[in-house]
């Protein structure tokens, strides 16, 4: 059956601003900031693994711990000397000296939601730790839309795009939201499986249906505030040139990819949306956030409070191929130095194993693992103490690693940027890790 992903009224109002990004925004000056030998990059791709993976069976296994806290994976060396991955990510360990680790990211946030919220901000919620937390235009801006707002007209036409569907099914949720800085910085939202052999962005396709979905627009949006209809009218007529531009149509036309790459990457969503997600940093995109492990759909997350070690021997090996494809693919191409890959998940997992088998909610320490963009090969930053707890050395929050990806976007986290209202924030709160960059 075919499927069409079309865009609801939030993502074709957001993809009318995101239009307008580059022609008429541009934050307030920033001082330059610190630079790496390494030019800025382009483009960041995060792949986010929600529900949390645990990653003492994943990037930082305790082969020397009790069983308790080993866990039923055994760990394998990889491509650097001393470090250990576990047995389920052997192209991930093969090319380690390309890639670095954090082992030492944290923060306080225990419930999905409010960790997902500050993992994808870099920012601790205002509400504290609420498993739901209500939308609010005033809240925190996700990375992609920070990105968007502060580099101005750096920005590319379509500068923020999310796929392959929206945590929990909702689209409002914190740490996907522009918050404060507007919908005119929202994402453009795809829904839908790549891998699907009939998969097309229906609002994207050719122009004949556009005065259509402009017509329904007009219908469907709200009245503007005084002295705002001519900008809102201006939004509409670039989100239509934006929809009908047939180099960004080609951007999302999978198709045109070699059938031997498509497998490399795995016939299955996430492979297929992070080969989607090249695509768009080739193009020029400059975030685009790729969301593994549905809750509401085909695929199971990764929030594993019982029979751990089953769900993730069927999570990882699919990950372990897409994330190390992608590698490789923007190696190849020479997109590795202008495209930053960071991937994690809102949190680690427990220290012990419990009595189901399984790891609960721990975001006292956990890992990333960043590629590209200028990273040092090999470079392992931070480690955790002899059970995987708690940070032993060089800790580091979600605050530091936005921070850091504004920082290789020659942006200056420290400046001022505004919100709808006028008033001052700062880019971001924490500082960048300049010690995992050459």
């Amino acid at each position: 059956m075919t499927q069409h992903h079309t865009l609801g009224r939030r993502q074709f109002v957001g993809a009318a601003g995101l239009a307008g990004l580059g022609l008429g925004f541009t934050p307030a000056p920033a001082a330059p900031p610190v630079a790496p030998s390494a030019a800025p990059i382009r483009s960041c791709i995060l792949v986010f693994y929600f529900g949390g993976p645990s990653h003492l069976d994943s990037l930082d296994p305790k082969p020397d711990a009790p069983a308790e806290v080993r866990g039923e994976y055994r760990s394998i060396a990889t491509a650097v000397p001393g470090v250990r991955l576990c047995e389920h990510l052997p192209r991930t360990a093969r090319l380690l000296d390309r890639v670095a680790l954090v082992r030492s990211l944290h923060h306080p946030m225990r419930n999905h939601n409010s960790a997902a919220a500050e993992a994808l901000t870099g920012r601790t919620p205002a509400g504290g730790d609420l498993e739901l937390l209500a939308d609010d235009p005033r809240g925190l801006p996700t990375l992609g839309s920070a990105v968007s707002y502060a580099l101005g007209r750096r920005a590319h036409v379509l500068p923020y795009v999310a796929l392959p569907y929206t945590l929990y099914n909702v689209v409002q949720l914190p740490g996907q939201t522009p918050g404060l800085l507007g919908g005119a910085y929202d994402r453009f939202q795809v829904d839908g499986d790549p891998s699907n052999p009939d998969f097309r962005v229906a609002a994207l396709e050719g122009a004949g249906d556009l005065t259509g979905r402009a017509d329904l627009l007009r219908r469907l949006d709200v009245a503007p505030l005084p002295g705002r209809a001519t900008r809102a009218e201006v939004y509409r007529e670039r989100a239509l040139r934006l929809l009908a531009s047939p180099e960004v149509r080609r951007l999302f036309d999978l198709s045109r990819e070699p059938v031997p790459l498509r497998d490399r990457y795995g016939r299955h969503r996430l492979g297929q949306s992070l080969l989607l997600a090249r695509r768009l940093a080739e193009g020029g995109v400059n975030f685009v956030a790729v969301f593994d492990g549905q809750t509401n759909g085909q695929d199971a997350n990764w929030d594993s409070h019982e029979k751990l070690f089953a769900r993730h021997r069927q999570l990882l090996p699919p990950s372990d191929q897409a994330l190390t494809a992608l590698i490789e693919n923007l190696d190849a191409r020479g997109l590795l130095d202008t495209t930053l890959v960071v991937a994690l998940g809102e949190f680690g997992r427990t220290p012990r194993v419990n009595k189901s088998g399984g790891r609960d909610h721990w975001p006292d320490c956990y890992s990333v693992l960043l590629a590209g963009g200028g990273v040092t090969g090999g470079a392992v930053y931070g480690a955790s103490d002899k059970i995987g707890a708690y940070p032993a050395a060089d800790p580091v929050t979600p605050a530091d690693l936005a921070a850091t990806i504004y920082w290789r976007f020659g942006l200056d986290p420290a400046a001022e940027v505004y919100d709808q209202t006028g008033r001052p924030f700062r880019l971001a709160e924490g500082e960048p890790i300049h010690k995992l960059f050459k």
